[in-house]
């Protein structure tokens, strides 16, 4: 078996994490696991395994044939038999397909903003969806869209999974009191909610002003991000809420802190919880997407409803006053995590599920 990922970019994200997670796990499975990055690198292309052939095509447009040719030729030196494509690159995947018919695509769907999926449409995706011989979706919500409105009969739900970090020994400098830090790791935008958290922030300073909150993701300089500043400014928490961007050692920051939250309006299933809950983190998060798959009673967590600030900072509250209760949680939370949401696991199930889609035995695509 011979796979390769495809992902747009390689910033810090939750497809792009998946994209490296699983090219990683593959190295060590199958006989070549590869990784392309169309449009971008960035910070996760460190975290790469050195067994992972990789290839950066810098695609300039949506339409770049030059790009498509040069993927072309990769795939056939390689003697690749799937492409894995994460997110929008299948219009990429499907493009070089049309030069090498017998490839298999399978399409992983990260979509995020799962708690209405009525309005989303894509002529393009549903007609590439008929290329596709296999879907993984990394939510139930997902799926059952898939299963409705693409034209695959091959859609299966895998949920996220969390490997070993990779990070950088660069250690870098937490603002705060050591033993009273609340982390955050979410990309700034609209459905992750930080406004929640912000406000949230506001009721805790006024009574546990030795906390601090420290946010980590990347800050895209648009409206929302100019709001979120903002917001910080009017109501004086430049000394309660730091923000470091995106970083490539999450978790040596994960071990340096005491609680973790994530206010999301929309979630799939969220890594941060799982990395979370790898590092031993009481979490508070709210009620969207498959988090409740995750903490799934009180004993690994708290959960509120979505966008309720009274719940959510009292929430937090809760952990910040109960040290036995908070650690509790985290060990609760990172024995379950690990049980249920291993790379080994999961990487057994998928290669499974590959081995037993239509005509695989007989695709031989680099000839």
């Amino acid at each position: 078996m011979r796979i390769v990922q495809i992902i747009d970019s390689l910033e810090a994200g939750g497809a792009e994490k998946m994209a490296v997670n699983y090219a990683n796990a593959l190295a060590n499975t199958i006989e070549f696991s590869g990784l392309v990055a169309t449009r971008r690198e960035g910070l996760l292309l460190s975290q790469l395994n050195k067994n992972v052939s990789y290839l950066f095509l810098n695609k300039k447009g949506k339409k770049d044939l030059s790009a498509v040719f040069r993927l072309r030729k990769y795939l056939k030196e390689n003697k690749v038999n799937v492409i894995h494509a994460h997110s929008s690159s299948f219009f990429t995947a499907v493009l070089v397909k049309l030069t090498l018919l017998k490839i298999k695509i399978i399409w992983h769907d990260h979509y995020g903003i799962s708690q209405d999926l009525k309005q989303r449409k894509s002529t393009s995706l549903k007609i590439s969806s008929l290329f596709f011989s296999g879907i993984i979706s990394v939510n139930d919500a997902l799926k059952n869209w898939a299963v409705s409105y693409l034209w695959s009969s091959n859609v299966v739900y895998f949920p996220n999974f969390i490997s070993d970090f990779n990070d950088s020994e660069e250690e870098i400098k937490l603002n705060g009191i050591d033993g009273k830090r609340i982390v955050c790791v979410a990309n700034l935008r609209p459905q992750k909610n930080h406004k929640l958290l912000i406000e949230t922030a506001s009721i805790i300073r006024d009574k546990f002003s030795d906390w601090s909150f420290h946010l980590f993701g990347k800050d895209f300089k648009d409206y929302y991000s100019a709001q979120l500043f903002q917001k910080i400014k009017e109501l004086k928490l430049q000394d309660s809420i730091f923000f470091y961007g995106s970083i490539n050692n999450v978790g040596q920051v994960l071990k340096r802190c005491n609680i973790a939250v994530l206010p999301s309006l929309s979630e799939g299933l969220p890594l941060a919880v799982l990395e979370y809950g790898l590092y031993k983190l009481p979490v508070v998060a709210t009620n969207v997407g498959e988090i409740k798959k995750v903490i799934t009673s009180h004993h690994h967590g708290i959960i509120t409803e979505s966008d309720n600030l009274s719940e959510f900072s009292s929430a937090v509250e809760r952990l910040i006053t109960h040290v036995d209760e908070r650690q509790a949680k985290g060990e609760n939370l990172h024995k379950f995590v690990e049980l249920n949401y291993s790379e080994q696991s999961i990487i057994q199930e998928y290669v499974s599920w590959i081995k037993s889609l239509p005509n695989f035995a007989d695709n031989n695509s680099h000839k």
